[in-house]
């Protein structure tokens, strides 16, 4: 006999009662690490080395000789993407014992926000299981830690993941955004609790997945849900399109939490204020990538990220101010400072040894240590010497949206050169806006303030207008940056924009398109 829906919300509230209590377990796990961070590094470390003994990586740099971290950062060199590509390759092509002990059979793809060319990251059985998806869970624990009356397991959740296939060269090896891959791997405790279908989950299509997931996702109740920003916007634009409602709380009523990463979610802050407009909404940040899950937000009233030690990332960081320079040199977590900016070394159980993800990150706090993204190692702009990070600048457009009552969907921001002996250089910022502010002048004139009052470097060179002018910016119509993704077949959850860049490569595609666009 069918259970009524009543009885079977009461049978999930009271499984939902017993995750928590597993959930509990987990938690004093985490407070292990954040006690004892360089302990359990050191375990995870020597862990590593002995797994990397077994492979054609670890006999070629003779791992059976290093004893401790010094003689891991004295022998191994600190890896690029192409430095491994080679044997990544290989192991693609099924290889034994490349980068790590036994087969690989996932891959995560990642287009790399600077390049057209895919990167392929190796996901063991182990970091997949104990990386990727542990840390997910982490994700709840600390959810249900912080909110006890947390209903992830009553109803439903969404997660907006990518699609999955079979390389051409080798099918019994598979790759995929790495959301497509932890889908596909999804334990099996999980799955009665996931909309849409997982069909439609992994479907390579964006254009149909979305209306799939919108015919799907709207017959359900759902608490909890997960993707970037603006797939995400694009998802309950459709919704609310679909169903008449005014808002995403009218759609789901018991929703409570949304989780986000991969880009910063200040510039969008507002436009989800409209769709979910009430306080008690939970926005909780996580720092997952490609390569590794590191870090989650801990604390709803801090906005820095818990750095997670025992999900078999081993870290390093290079202080930005060394960083590509003759003395570029990484240093361990126990070495690390308040403040600094540093871009992120990582050994990982997949083999990655001494790998550069691209990321940049400071510290604020050591004791438990907590992290900020500050944004990518080629993502900055330095022509002039002033030094403007993704941070700046996505909190200067925050603050400048919200004065001035404007959203947008999309950035990017390239240099203006100088011309002739007497030119001044300055930024030119493509944006993308959902709502316009009033007077494109005023908005202009604010950010360039803004980015100033944050930044004393990029201050400096405005001072007077002696060597930057004032930034000026160009809108484009909307869905052009969503364009751009599809025509350079970078559609899919792990795929971002560039945001600042030294050149006006990129930033010159997204007008030409603007322009074709507007000649429609």
């Amino acid at each position: 006999m069918a259970l009524l829906p009543d009885q079977l919300l009461s049978m999930r509230k009271v499984f939902n009662k017993l995750v928590s209590v597993y959930l509990d377990v987990r938690y004093r796990q985490i407070e292990h690490f954040m006690k004892n961070p360089h302990e359990v590094q050191e375990q995870l470390f020597q862990q590593l080395l002995s797994e990397g003994k077994k492979t054609e990586y670890g006999k070629y740099y003779h791992f059976n000789s290093l004893n401790d971290y010094a003689d891991f950062s004295k022998t191994i060199p600190i890896n690029s993407y192409e430095d491994l590509m080679p044997y990544i390759e290989r192991m693609m092509m099924g290889e034994h014992s490349i980068l790590w002990p036994g087969q690989v059979k996932w891959f995560s793809k990642s287009s790399g926000t600077t390049s057209s060319k895919s990167k392929f990251i190796p996901v063991s059985s182990i970091n997949l299981k104990h990386g990727h998806i542990k840390s997910s869970w982490d994700v709840v624990t600390l959810l249900y830690h912080n909110k006890p009356d947390s209903m992830v397991f009553a109803q439903k959740n969404l997660v907006m993941g990518g699609s999955i296939s079979s390389y051409s060269k080798h099918p019994d090896t598979m790759y995929g955004d790495i959301s497509g891959v932890m889908l596909e791997n999804m334990p099996a405790i999980g799955r009665p609790f996931y909309t849409p279908d997982f069909e439609t989950a992994v479907m390579a299509d964006w254009d149909k997945k979305i209306d799939r997931m919108v015919d799907q996702c709207t017959k359900e109740n759902v608490t909890m849900f997960g993707g970037v920003p603006t797939w995400t916007i694009v998802l309950f634009r459709k919704i609310l399109e679909a169903t008449g409602k005014n808002n995403i709380k009218e759609v789901w009523p018991d929703v409570q939490t949304y989780v986000h990463g991969g880009v910063s979610f200040e510039p969008y802050r507002d436009q989800f204020k409209a769709f979910l407009p009430f306080d008690e909404m939970n926005y909780v940040e996580v720092y997952n990538a490609s390569e590794g899950y590191f870090a989650i937000q801990n604390e709803s009233e801090s906005n820095d990220l818990l750095l997670l030690l025992d999900n078999g990332n081993y870290y390093e960081f290079i202080p930005m101010t060394l960083w590509g320079t003759d003395q570029e040199k990484a240093v361990p977590l126990s070495e690390v400072s308040v403040g600094v900016h540093y871009a992120l070394v990582i050994t990982t159980t997949s083999g990655l040894w001494r790998y550069q993800p691209g990321d940049t990150i400071v510290f604020t706090n050591t004791s438990p240590y907590k992290i900020k993204i500050t944004g990518r190692t080629k993502h900055f702009i330095n022509v002039f010497g002033e030094e403007l990070m993704v941070f700046n600048a996505e909190k200067a457009l925050a603050r400048t949206c919200s004065t001035l009552n404007c959203t947008i969907t999309d950035y990017t921001v390239g240099p203006i050169f100088m011309k002739g002996t007497k030119g001044k250089g300055g930024h030119e910022w493509v944006i993308e806006f959902d709502k316009r502010p009033q007077y494109l002048a005023e908005f202009e004139e604010l950010l360039d303030k803004n980015l100033q009052n944050l930044n004393s470097d990029y201050e400096a060179k405005r001072y007077k207008d002696m060597a930057l002018h004032q930034l000026n910016v160009t809108p484009v119509e909307k869905g052009t940056f969503i364009e751009w993704l599809t025509i350079h077949n970078k559609v899919g959850a792990q795929n971002k924009i560039p945001r600042l860049s030294n050149s006006r490569d990129f930033l010159e595609q997204i007008k030409e398109l603007h322009g074709t666009r507007s000649s429609r």
